[in-house]
């Protein structure tokens, strides 16, 4: 009789197991998409080469918009880009007024506490820009100069860190609402450094067309992913599942290569 007993609660353990993951994934967040016929994706539209406004037509452009609309076209829905304030995007994507943010946002432990993240999709790198002609070597050599960051990135995040706290107890920190203004500071001697994603930073450069403006020290690794509500854990694994069949059939490789030449995304194709 015993035995018999802990072989029915042994199978009905195996049932809840079953069941209950499945119930969790149902959670109505892909349908809503479904439904809407659309999906709204939050950005910062001064955040190239990732999402940003195109100068001659002003239209919303970039590689993880090129990335959104294949997802969405997969899917059988559209694409609909809102620029929102990028210290607010928390509060954005609670209110239902976004359904994700999708624009180079990193990987935080922070994020991952009040976000359904997507798989890790890019690895980008945190870098600090300075001129040439400062002779700066390492961020150790720029003691109680001036230092640039865009507020709300994961560059200031890591500021906040207990590794860099001596660095930033060193130098006085100025926070700005993009990094092209940041840059632009820069080249005019209002500060010292600017603390930056590489890829943004190298497209910025690209089009101020300023040679002078190099990277003089890299801090840490930077992993890009698409934010989601906590609960939409459905929507979330299958723009993953998506992703993972962009990979498999080279669709996320062409995209790559048409905004950086090569293929530096890193998906695996399951």
């Amino acid at each position: 009789m015993k035995k018999t007993l802990a072989l029915l609660l042994a199978a009905l353990m195996a049932l809840t197991a079953m069941v209950i993951p499945a119930m969790a994934e149902d959670d109505g967040s892909l349908q809503y998409i479904l439904d809407n016929g659309k999906l709204i994706l939050g950005l910062d539209d001064t955040f190239p080469p990732m999402g940003y406004r195109d100068e001659d037509t002003n239209e919303i452009i970039g590689y993880d918009i090129d990335l959104a609309k294949e997802v969405c076209a997969r899917l059988g829905v559209t694409l609909e880009c809102q620029p929102i304030i990028w210290d607010n995007k928390d509060t954005e994507l609670t209110k239902k007024n976004i359904d994700c943010i999708w624009n180079g946002m990193s990987i935080t432990d922070e994020r991952l506490k009040s976000m359904s993240m997507s798989v890790a999709y890019m690895n980008n790198k945190i870098v600090m820009i300075a001129k040439d002609s400062a002779g700066f070597s390492s961020i150790a050599d720029m003691a109680g100069k001036n230092i640039a960051v865009q507020g709300g990135s994961f560059a200031e995040e890591v500021l906040e860190t207990e590794k860099y706290a001596d660095f930033k107890a060193s130098v006085t920190v100025n926070t700005y609402d993009d990094y092209l203004t940041a840059l632009m500071a820069l080249q005019q001697g209002r500060e010292d450094g600017v603390l930056i994603d590489l890829v943004v930073a190298e497209f910025r450069i690209a089009g101020l067309g300023d040679e002078s403006l190099v990277v003089v020290d890299t801090l840490e690794d930077d992993l890009y992913g698409i934010g989601f509500r906590k609960e939409d854990v459905a929507l979330r694994d299958k723009v993953n599942e998506i992703l993972f069949e962009m990979a498999k059939d080279g669709t996320l490789a062409q995209i790559t290569e048409k905004w950086f030449g090569k293929d530096i995304s890193i998906v695996e194709a399951n």
